[in-house]
C-alpha cells in the first residue's frame, strides 16, 4: 500500500480537503499510532498498528492525524486540548487513543497460610517477601494478560 496515497485519499473522502505534503512508515513508533511534523507537515505512521488491527481502526488513526494537519494549516487550535480539534475528531469518528499494541502481563500470588491475594504488574523475588497479614509465604498462582 502506498501510504502517501492512502492518506490522500482518506483526507478528500472524510475532510474534503487536499493532503499535501508526505506520509512515511515509522518502525521506532512504539505506543503512538501516529505524528504529525510542524516544521514541514509531513505525517508519521506506526507500522505495527496497521498489522495488528484491521484497515477500520488504522484508518481512524489517520484521521486523528489529519485532524492535527488541517487544523494546523488553518490557523486553528490542533493540539489534543483544543475545542476544535476535539470536535473535529468526534465528526470525522477519528479515534481519540491508539489501542495497545501487547496486552499486560498480570501476577497473581497467594498466601499459602491466610490465602490472601495480590495482583502485581511486576514479577517479584518470593524468597524476600512475605504475606502482609500473617507473614506466610507467598506462592505464584497464575500469570494472566490486561487485555
Amino acid at each position: 500500500m502506498n501510504l502517501t496515497d492512502y492518506v490522500k485519499r482518506v483526507s478528500e473522502e472524510d475532510f474534503g480537503l487536499p493532503f499535501k505534503h508526505e506520509a512515511k512508515w515509522n518502525p521506532r513508533l512504539r505506543t503512538t499510532g501516529g505524528r504529525f511534523f510542524l516544521t514541514d507537515g509531513h505525517l508519521d505512521f506506526n507500522p505495527k498498528i496497521y498489522e495488528a488491527y484491521e484497515l477500520s481502526i488504522f484508518r481512524q488513526i489517520v484521521r486523528h492525524e489529519l485532524c492535527h494537519y488541517h487544523l494546523y494549516f488553518q490557523g486553528k487550535g490542533y493540539r489534543h486540548q483544543d475545542d476544535d480539534f476535539k470536535q473535529l475528531l468526534r465528526s470525522v469518528d477519528g479515534l481519540r487513543y491508539t489501542p495497545r499494541l501487547t496486552p499486560k502481563l498480570l501476577f497473581s500470588y497467594c498466601c499459602d497460610v491466610c490465602g490472601q491475594t495480590y495482583h502485581r504488574r511486576r514479577r517479584f523475588n518470593l524468597e524476600r517477601y512475605r504475606c502482609g497479614s500473617c507473614r506466610g509465604r507467598l506462592f505464584l498462582k497464575n500469570q494472566s494478560y490486561d487485555g
